[in-house]
């Protein structure tokens, strides 16, 4: 690895989306530059941008040719396509052109929203996907079962990459938080289809569901679910103080490649309620941070005699500063 050195971050997703890959990516970059390397991001904030069909917050890049200008211009040592959107596309073409080697990360499984939301086969965007990462020198992912899968599905030069989690900022809190009857279960995230919150709000449970977040199916949750605690975004301390005076972390997607929330929640003490598939089955031990069930019910109601403690445990293991090294350490460095 060159001593001193440029990455360009190409990333279509970025501040102020609130997201798994904008989260994993500010605090990657934190860590690099803390540890003195200089990373250039190529994000939509330097284009024109349009709305993102169905979630108008998120801004897609339209400059193409600008794209290629500006990753030319910053001459870096490295160069990692984060997503594959517009700029990942231009980005990819740009890098294939010049003979430039770089690298991907999976961070979404858009086949599976595809055929949610537009019920275009996954087979298609598969198909999509792989043409997409296969040029690059190692696409990254977040577990060893989401490597696993994704080879099945043909793809090449797969790697392992984890995620960090703040342990300064979620840890345990002893005030009592919620003046709601107990347990509480509590979910936090994306309010959305993909996320398959009915999973988890239509349970008949005791206590209190309390959901943190926001998205474009909140609406018709909140009609459908009355008696559902609606939080709203939260962030920081905020955040912390909802994840450490719950019971119970209810993490019901079945599409998440990973899932910073479990371990956010598992920073603060609490334990996870999750279906055992993909992202999940990765993070949760069952009794020692959570429980894996194939019934959310039983996995929410089991969850709530997982010792706290050995939540907290676990997510010590797991550091933003682990996940920088790693990053470097598969990089494609350009030769000079």
């Amino acid at each position: 690895m060159i001593e001193s050195t440029r990455i360009s971050l190409v990333t279509d997703a970025w501040l102020p989306q609130v997201n798994g890959v904008t989260t994993t990516w500010t605090r990657v970059v934190a860590e690099l530059e803390a540890s003195g390397h200089g990373v250039q991001v190529v994000s939509p904030d330097h284009f024109a941008t349009v709305p993102c069909p169905r979630y108008p917050e998120i801004r897609l890049a339209l400059a193409w040719s600008g794209a290629r200008r500006l990753l030319s211009s910053q001459r870096p040592h490295a160069v990692h396509i984060a997503t594959e959107g517009p700029l990942g596309l231009a980005c990819r073409a740009h890098c294939r052109r010049a003979g430039i080697p770089f690298t991907t990360s999976f961070h979404t499984r858009f086949p599976e929203y595809l055929r949610a939301y537009a019920r275009i086969p996954e087979r298609v965007t598969y198909r999509v996907l792989r043409w997409f990462h296969d040029a690059a020198a190692r696409t990254l992912v977040p577990t060893p079962t989401l490597k696993a899968e994704l080879e099945t599905r043909g793809f090449r030069n797969i790697m392992c990459w984890t995620r960090g989690v703040d342990t300064g900022l979620f840890r345990p809190r002893a005030e009592a938080f919620y003046p709601l009857p107990r347990p509480i279960f509590l979910y936090a995230g994306r309010v959305a289809v993909e996320k398959n919150l009915e999973a988890f709000l239509s349970l008949d449970l005791p206590g209190s569901k309390v959901v943190v977040g926001d998205g474009p199916a909140r609406a018709a949750l909140e009609r459908r679910f009355p008696f559902v605690h609606w939080a709203g975004f939260r962030f920081g301390e905020e955040l912390a103080r909802h994840y450490a005076g719950a019971d119970v972390f209810v993490f019901p997607s079945r599409t998440d490649t990973f899932g910073i929330v479990m371990l956010e929640a598992n920073a603060c003490g609490l334990p996870v309620a999750a279906f055992p598939v993909p992202g999940p089955a990765d993070l949760v031990v069952n009794g020692r941070n959570g429980i894996l069930h194939h019934d959310l019910r039983t996995a929410c109601l089991e969850a709530l005699a997982v010792d706290r403690r050995r939540c907290r445990e676990w997510s010590e293991q797991h550091t933003w500063r682990r996940c920088a090294d790693l990053l470097l350490d598969n990089l494609a460095w350009i030769e000079a």
